[in-house]
């Protein structure tokens, strides 16, 4: 986040003639105090036209953060007769921000793209039923492969919803008989429907 600071009474404006660009020259020798100093006269112009530019108050906060570091480590990439140290800063600035605008809209475009797309895949009806009719008749294929006792039990209990112990009263066998029935049933359905291989 970009704080503004005020430049104290009595001091010289860095923004005055070339000082700005001095300043820069000792910030590219590694000079904190030159660049607090850089910092606290060109925080807010670029904190300004990244505002501008990006019309999102955090966005621009991000991106005026991002200028200073640049400015900071690319410092030495300055040449004072190219240009003022001032306007130098404020196109990096108009730059990033300019970047940044770009790439949200990429990024929105982007999504909208994707989001039509997965609108606009056709659902396959006439596939989906075609799937389940060659399912329904493997599973009554497979089911007609039982004895009547296991295909009753199976019946009973996976497609009317009973218990085991109901299945047993209907079928008036002992519990354990019917437990065995299901489940040499359901492992005779696996193999026939090919589950597990």
């Amino acid at each position: 986040m970009v704080t503004l600071r005020s430049v104290p009474a009595g001091e010289p404006d860095p923004e005055s003639g070339d000082r700005l660009g001095r300043l820069l020259g000792r910030c590219a020798r590694g000079d904190h105090a030159a660049f607090e100093q850089v910092y606290d006269a060109m925080a807010g112009p670029v904190l300004g036209i990244a505002t501008t530019v990006v019309r999102n108050r955090a966005l621009a906060e991000e991106v005026a953060q991002d200028v200073l570091v640049e400015v900071w480590r690319t410092s030495s990439r300055y040449q004072a007769g190219r240009g003022s140290a001032r306007g130098w800063i404020m196109t990096i600035a108009h730059r990033r921000a300019v970047d940044r605008v770009r790439r949200e809209q990429a990024d929105s475009d982007r999504d909208d793209r994707v989001g039509r797309r997965d609108d606009e895949r056709p659902y396959d009806h006439v596939a989906d039923d075609v799937e389940m009719t060659l399912e329904r008749e493997q599973v009554r294929r497979c089911l007609d492969s039982l004895t009547d006792l296991q295909r009753e039990s199976v019946a009973l209990a996976y497609y009317d919803g009973y218990t085991y112990r109901e299945v047993a009263q209907l079928l008036q066998a002992p519990l354990g008989t019917v437990k065995t029935r299901l489940r040499d049933g359901l492992v005779r359905l696996r193999d026939c429907m090919g589950v597990g291989r």
